[in-house]
């Protein structure tokens, strides 16, 4: 998808309606959804393949420009004559984003065009080290994407994750499943009472966790925890906690996205799930305290990491 950003300022209140005017200052456009998972990768040196559905339309042109000017390969993109492109406007003013305006709409795929493009994503994951299935609910990753996904990253012996929106997505097997704590109460079809004081301590949370490990059946369940960081949980393993490691948070928009793209790309490298979760953790920090979708570098993760450390 394409993210827009407005950025000015607040002088006065509508006359027509109860509204603020906001005078604009600047524009910025980048690519969001999967496309800022990408970016993060990207980001952090990272070579990156990105599949999914754009529109034959303006908005798909310029991020099919902008993921070609990151050096993103966008080859299984499929774009699409009778689907626009999904694009979210936020307006920000005063460091606040005012609203969001977002257009979009599913593919109308047969289901040749299914399988085609299945088997476009499960050869470009036999050449990679690492792959991560990003879920919007914008209908570009179904079940058919995922076992091709899962089957291709099996056989290549390689790290895999899930930014998760579906709740009827099966994905058995897989490496990692990073919902934050509203997904996960919502997916597990609990009550959330709100969070405990230590994570460790919220027995709604474990329960939640338990879930969701029956569930998704993954070799790790990240569940991300906001202000209260990570719990890290797996069906041969006790719960972790991770702390936060955010100093100021200014915008959260993207913020899962970050942390399934260090993630996977740590794991990918050689790390433990919770030295994973640490490095992702410390990138989100980073990312948090910026404003707008935005992404973390090596040399921000490091003086992030010796800031804590001082």
């Amino acid at each position: 998808m394409l993210d827009r950003y407005i950025y000015g300022a607040v002088e006065r209140i509508s006359p027509e309606a109860p509204v603020p005017v906001v005078r604009v200052v600047r524009e910025s456009r980048m690519p969001g959804g999967a496309g800022n998972v990408a970016a993060n990768l990207r980001a952090m040196g990272a070579r990156v393949t990105v599949a999914g559905f754009v529109g034959e339309d303006e908005a798909g042109g310029e991020l099919m420009g902008l993921l070609r000017a990151m050096d993103a390969d966008p080859t299984p993109v499929r774009r699409l004559r009778n689907t626009p492109t999904t694009v979210k406007m936020r307006v920000v003013a005063e460091r606040q984003q005012v609203v969001r305006v977002d257009s979009d709409g599913g593919p109308v795929l047969s289901d040749g065009d299914w399988e085609r493009f299945s088997s476009r994503i499960a050869e470009a994951c036999a050449r990679a080290d690492g792959v991560i299935l990003a879920d919007y609910g914008k209908g570009a990753l179904d079940q058919r994407v995922a076992d091709a996904v899962l089957e291709a990253a099996g056989a290549a012996g390689i790290p895999s994750g899930l930014d998760p929106r579906n709740p009827a997505l099966r994905v058995p097997g897989i490496t990692v499943v990073t919902p934050n704590r509203k997904e996960a109460f919502q997916i597990a079809r609990l009550p959330d009472p709100g969070p405990a004081p230590w994570p460790l301590e919220d027995a709604p949370l474990r329960a939640a966790a338990r879930r969701l490990l029956r569930h998704w059946v993954p070799r790790h369940l990240l569940i991300t925890l906001g202000p209260q960081g990570m719990l890290i949980a797996g069906s041969s393993r006790r719960p972790v906690h991770v702390p936060t490691r955010a100093r100021e948070v200014f915008d959260v928009s993207g913020a899962g996205d970050t942390v399934i793209a260090v993630c996977i790309l740590a794991l990918a490298a050689g790390a433990e799930i919770v030295e994973a979760a640490e490095i992702a953790n410390y990138a989100a920090g980073v990312v948090v305290g910026k404003m707008g979708t935005a992404t973390c570098t090596p040399d921000e993760l490091l003086a992030a990491v010796a800031e804590d450390r001082s």
